[in-house]
């Protein structure tokens, strides 16, 4: 369930592999160890023989069915700060489909005898350092054994898209709003688009509700918005710009007369590591086959050729050849701050060089000044802070690899812990040395 929408997603969306899930295919090994003995034990009628339990003074520990035990787990993370929750509607479909056990080739669905409380998609957890004051996302009570295999699962994707989550907002955050173009796909395997994905747009809706804004999403695979209905984004590549032989002006010219016009004119500008230059190029070539149909009355075709922004990649080895030497040489390199201002100064004058006619200045000028400036190659949220503390005029930010960061204040692993047992029909505390049952009351009864 997003905190947005009220809505739990199913397996209709997730497509899992719950043949394989209920046989234990994706769980840590001693999982499905634990599980097979329980069964085992179950199946025997063995009853608690020990003498060291842990049971508070006066609860006898005799007849106890240790193979059925029924436990209390709770599952949470210890990252510092607060964490956007996401993953947790997969998480709940695989205990759904896949709580249960084996009985002669045919498999049991025990999960209607589970009961589960879980958070929503979007909701935040804090953690102050405090092992004791967790806020736990999810609690499952329940025989143990039905469920032992499906923690790894349901850890994995907790862990992975609240990871995403909650470095997204935290690098929304940090440009203030401005727009966030979602490109990591390219640095993990195509698998995980759909979850990261949808972990992005969480995590922007959390943004937005937090600071009353409208921040717009930015995906750039069709994968990626496979589990909310959004659609990847992107205009001209490196590679494209290659195949017109380096000529950026042409590449985008032809990109704007077949591709649908809705589709952003975004100039790719560094292919000759000449970005004002090419911005410049890039910018004429538009406006005049703008201008042009403009002058036919065709108002309709000239959209196509409305320049939305152009992208600065610079290469963070490289000191783009528009940018004289000043200062210390290591902070002209890549995509910096005065690249950004410079570029935005020429794009904003540049009309005033292409002898136009008196009608047509004041059009030039605003075709000119609204063309977005995107900058991509290496931002992360410590780039990104120094950025916007210097006003520098980026419009748009395009984050890849550092929204996967997972060290440090960036962890963000999930456990889970059984913190009860069920004994002789009483819920007993019972944890390992510095765990406990601990509430959030934001935690809601799903079954």
């Amino acid at each position: 369930m997003s905190l947005f929408n009220g809505k739990r997603l199913d397996d209709s969306t997730f497509k899992l592999d719950i043949e394989r899930m209920r046989m234990g295919w994706y769980a840590d090994k001693y999982f499905v160890n634990i599980a097979t003995m329980l069964q085992k034990l179950s199946e025997q009628g063995y009853l608690y023989e020990g003498h060291d339990h842990l049971l508070p003074g006066g609860i006898p520990a005799d007849e106890i069915l240790t193979g059925d035990i029924e436990v209390e787990m709770q599952f949470f993370t210890r990252r510092p700060g607060k964490t956007v929750v996401v993953g947790v509607d997969k998480a709940l479909t695989m205990l759904r489909h896949a709580a249960g056990y084996f009985k002669e080739g045919k498999f049991i669905n025990t999960a209607e005898n589970l009961e589960v409380w879980a958070v929503q998609d979007g909701d935040v957890v804090t953690y102050n350092g405090n092992v004791s004051r967790v806020e736990p996302v999810m609690r499952v009570r329940g025989r143990y054994r039905d469920f032992a295999i499906l923690e790894t699962s349901t850890l994995g994707i907790l862990a992975r898209a609240s990871r995403i989550a909650t470095n997204v907002y935290n690098t929304q955050v940090a440009a203030n709003g401005k727009p966030l173009m979602f490109f990591p796909a390219r640095f993990d395997v195509h698998e995980v688009q759909a979850a990261d994905g949808y972990a992005y747009l969480i995590a922007v809706q959390r943004y937005n509700m937090d600071y009353a804004d409208h921040t717009e999403t930015y995906v750039s695979t069709d994968a990626q918005g496979d589990w909310w209905g959004g659609f990847g984004g992107g205009t001209i590549s490196h590679s494209g710009i290659a195949s017109f032989l380096g000529d950026t002006a042409e590449a985008t010219l032809a990109f704007s007369r077949v591709l649908p016009v809705n589709i952003p004119r975004i100039a790719l500008v560094d292919f000759t590591n000449d970005s004002i230059g090419v911005s410049l190029q890039v910018c004429k070539a538009m406006f005049n086959k703008y201008y042009e149909l403009i002058r036919q009355g065709d108002d309709e075709e000239a959209r196509r050729y409305i320049l939305y922004g152009v992208r600065l990649d610079t290469s963070s080895s490289l000191r783009d050849s528009s940018i004289q030497p000043l200062g210390e040489p290591a902070l002209d390199l890549g995509v910096n701050p005065r690249l950004v201002f410079t570029t935005r100064q020429a794009l904003d004058s540049a009309y005033l060089d292409w002898n136009l006619p008196k009608e047509a200045v004041e059009l030039a000028r605003q075709y000119c000044q609204n063309i977005k400036i995107v900058v991509s190659g290496g931002f992360n949220v410590d780039k990104i802070t120094k950025f916007e503390k210097l006003n520098v005029p980026v419009n748009i930010f395009a984050v890849g690899s550092s929204l996967f960061s997972n060290y440090g204040p960036t962890n963000t692993d999930f456990t889970a812990d059984v913190v009860r047992v069920k004994v002789h029909g009483e819920w007993i505390d019972l944890a390992k040395s510095g765990r406990g049952a601990v509430d959030n009351p934001d935690l809601v009864r799903v079954w």
